[in-house]
């Protein structure tokens, strides 16, 4: 799961989507940060650990294992993302521009909490509207070759939207599956907290 399925899942709790949203920055326990920013760090780890064990999300990673190597579930994770963007209507009664514009609003309300990562990915993200980006091909294109450019062109992860295209109802079906696994997950999680 990438940035949009993690802020998703973790309920309508601002402080919590933050921590979902910094966790991948953030080693060790993450003491120094309010108590449901802390949930929220917990929850991006619980939400990464059992995607990764996932065999729905594991299939997905084999079809792009040869081409891509260790940067297959990077890519599964954006995909989801897009899949996610383009139903966003079965998910989430509230529109995805209304949501994506209230979580950049909450990164601005909560700056001081945001690792340095996430302040120098905000402005970009916000200007370019990732996550809203998320719903189209054309969109999701832009995101993983920007990814390849920060890995000096050698994930070769631009490449990747040839797979999406090509196994398009695959993907989604798999993505549908899987998403209401990964709901329950998070939500029992959260409910341990």
């Amino acid at each position: 799961m990438n940035f949009l399925a993690h802020i998703y899942l973790s309920g309508d709790n601002d402080l919590i989507k933050i921590g979902n949203f910094i966790a991948d920055g953030i080693h060790g326990k993450p003491d120094d940060f309010p108590p449901d920013v802390r949930k929220g760090i917990i929850v991006h780890r619980a939400i990464d650990t059992y995607t990764d064990a996932h065999p729905i999300f594991r299939q997905g990673t084999k079809r792009l294992h040869a081409a891509y190597h260790h940067y297959a579930g990077v890519i599964m994770d954006i995909f989801y993302d897009h899949f996610l963007a383009k139903n966003w209507k079965e998910y989430s009664t509230e529109p995805l521009h209304k949501f994506t514009a209230a979580f950049y609003k909450s990164l601005k309300d909560n700056y001081d909490i945001l690792t340095e990562r996430a302040k120098g990915m905000m402005p970009h993200m916000i200007q370019y509207d990732w996550l809203g980006s998320y719903a189209t091909t054309e969109g999701i294109g832009r995101i993983l070759t920007q990814m390849d450019h920060r890995t000096g062109n050698k994930s070769v992860m631009g490449k990747s939207i040839k797979e999406l295209l090509e196994f398009y109802d695959v993907y989604e079906a798999e993505f549908r599956e899987f998403f209401i696994d990964i709901q329950q997950h998070v939500k029992d999680k959260l409910a341990e907290l």
